[in-house]
């Protein structure tokens, strides 16, 4: 007997950054700490505002995700995303790394403008 799990498989969705800036990101991002960490409450509004107000101050930021399986993980990072508007840079283990560009970022804040060398 099989069935079909296509609903409840995850898929990473395919980025519109080029390569150079990817590995630019990634390399900034492996610099960073966890911004915001879902606990077992999982996405809630709230966690949804300060994931607003993080990638707006800092533009790339980390997100520790609730414990499960990969699929469910890669869920949840994707949800974040559509719902922020922003792009799934890089997902291993329970870390998320996730940017939103903002063409007004405070130099004082922005992780990129912090990193870049």
């Amino acid at each position: 007997m099989t069935t079909n799990n296509t609903e409840t498989q995850a898929v990473k969705k395919p980025l519109t950054i080029d390569n150079s800036t990817l590995k630019l990101l990634k390399s900034i991002g492996h610099q960073l700490r966890p911004v915001v960490m879902l606990g077992n409450n999982g996405l809630t509004q709230s966690i949804l505002d300060e994931i607003e107000r993080a990638l707006t101050d800092h533009e790339l930021i980390k997100i520790k995700l609730p414990a499960g399986s990969k699929e469910e993980r890669l869920k949840v990072a994707n949800e974040i995303t559509e719902s922020t508007n922003s792009e799934l840079i890089q997902s291993v283990g329970r870390m998320a790394l996730i940017f939103r560009k903002n063409p007004k970022a405070t130099p004082k804040l922005s992780n990129l403008v912090r990193y870049t060398y």
